[in-house]
């Protein structure tokens, strides 16, 4: 081990290297030593004048950092998809109801007679031939499921029997309108019962309600037959099946001043291009009012609670946007609220039938009334629902109810004539295309 001098411990720090000669190096000239001198850092440059025109450190940071502006936390909601699906399907719902409304006419004037222009043969002989094979099936039904009962005790199959006899005189002893009323209740207590398991509650909150906010425009035709509260799905199944068994007596009537040139075997197909289009109708007029009138009110009434915090530094002002954009978003979501029900399509069958048959009188069944005239109580449901809507009730969508309304008012006017050129139109178009 070598030894360092005294003095040289004395006059050195631990951080200043030592001559070569010290460590016991040979040196060329021990003198270097005197002149060796313990390194010092250089005294601070003044600082140097800021150039307002620089952007400084600080502010570079702000600018490239990961604030967003308010309009980027809040996309403006459009309709310009919802109008275009409504006007598609409707579209698309009422050619394919005329083509299959001229199928089956054809196959039953084909079957009736030797002619499609015959004289004699009318609507309600093409009802009568349907009914009439609809009793053939429903016995042969009850032949093939008497085989099935074989294996059970005789007690039950009498009993069975009998509820299948009597379900199935019941179905054929109502009009085609109920009947098909009767299936679309049906699947609206399926599309119930899928809301009563867990599971499926997810998937049935985004694609079975229509919310207005999210940008879908599918759940404006899926929210229709979807009911969450059992008295909800009762009252909507009760109402459709009167009143919009009196709409397709309406449709079948009104065509009947057609015959014989223009003969309808079911008013079946009309009945439901009208009450899908409808229902599109009533939950759009309800998205727009909600995207274009009520959301603008929300945000407006959020920017000018948060108008202090937005006039502060840069710093707080992509904080402010923040805060801004989550107070409006909770509020949207507390003041726009989905929509689901079929209340919107049942009320366009109301508004029908009040002014197709005026003379008619309603009572409510639950709770039990007196007859009333029906444009009584139409009128009555109308003026609570303008009140609802201007003073932004929101147990019920009134603004859907409305837009059904004035759907059932514009189709009164203008729709038995449209579904007559309509079905002239693809008539000719068949016709066309066969001579080719």
């Amino acid at each position: 081990m070598l030894r360092v001098p005294a003095f040289t411990r004395c006059c050195t720090r631990p951080s200043v290297r030592l001559p070569s000669w010290a460590l016991g190096a040979p040196s060329r000239s021990p003198r270097r030593f005197l002149s060796d001198k313990v390194p010092t850092r250089p005294p601070p440059s003044p600082p140097k004048p800021i150039n307002p025109e620089i952007p400084s450190f600080r502010d570079t940071v702000i600018r490239n950092s990961a604030y967003k502006s308010f309009s980027d936390f809040n996309v403006k909601p459009r309709c310009r998809s919802q109008i275009m699906f409504f006007l598609g399907v409707s579209t698309f719902g009422f050619i394919m109801a005329a083509a299959n409304t001229d199928v089956e006419t054809e196959y039953w004037v084909k079957r009736l007679s030797s002619g499609w222009r015959s004289a004699t043969l009318g609507n309600a002989d093409l009802v009568k031939a349907q009914y009439v094979q609809l009793g053939q099936e429903l016995q042969s039904g009850l032949e093939r499921m008497k085989e099935v009962y074989q294996s059970i005790p005789l007690l039950l199959q009498v009993y069975i029997t009998k509820i299948h006899v009597t379900v199935a005189q019941t179905y054929l002893d109502n009009n085609e309108g109920k009947r098909i009323c009767w299936k679309i209740c049906l699947l609206n207590a399926a599309v119930y019962a899928a809301w009563k398991f867990r599971r499926f509650q997810p998937f049935m909150n985004l694609r079975f309600m229509h919310h207005p906010l999210s940008g879908m425009s599918y759940t404006l035709l899926t929210s229709m037959f979807s009911h969450r509260s059992l008295p909800h799905l009762l009252f909507n199944c009760l109402a459709l099946e009167s009143f919009g068994a009196a709409a397709v007596h309406y449709f079948s009537k009104e065509q009947a001043k057609h015959q014989p040139d223009q003969l309808e075997a079911t008013p079946k197909w009309h009945f439901l291009a009208f009450y899908t289009s409808a229902g599109l109708f009533a939950g759009l007029v309800s998205h727009i009012i909600s995207t274009k009138w009520r959301y603008p009110r929300i945000i407006a009434q959020a920017l000018s609670t948060s108008k202090a915090a937005t006039a502060t530094t840069a710093t707080a002002a992509g904080a402010a946007s923040t805060a801004v954009a989550s107070t409006a978003a909770k509020a949207s979501a507390g003041e726009i609220l989905p929509s689901l029900g079929a209340s919107g399509a049942i009320y366009a069958c109301v508004t029908l039938t009040a002014l197709a048959f005026p003379e008619t009188e309603i009572a409510l069944f639950i709770p039990p009334t007196f007859p009333i005239p029906i444009q009584w109580g139409v009128g009555g449901m109308l003026m609570i629902d303008i009140i609802g809507a201007a003073r932004g009730w929101r147990v019920l969508d009134h603004w859907a109810h409305l837009g059904g309304a004035a759907f059932g008012i514009f189709y009164y006017v203008y729709g038995p004539d449209f579904w007559s050129n309509l079905r002239e139109n693809i008539e000719d178009m068949e016709d066309d295309a066969d001579a080719s």
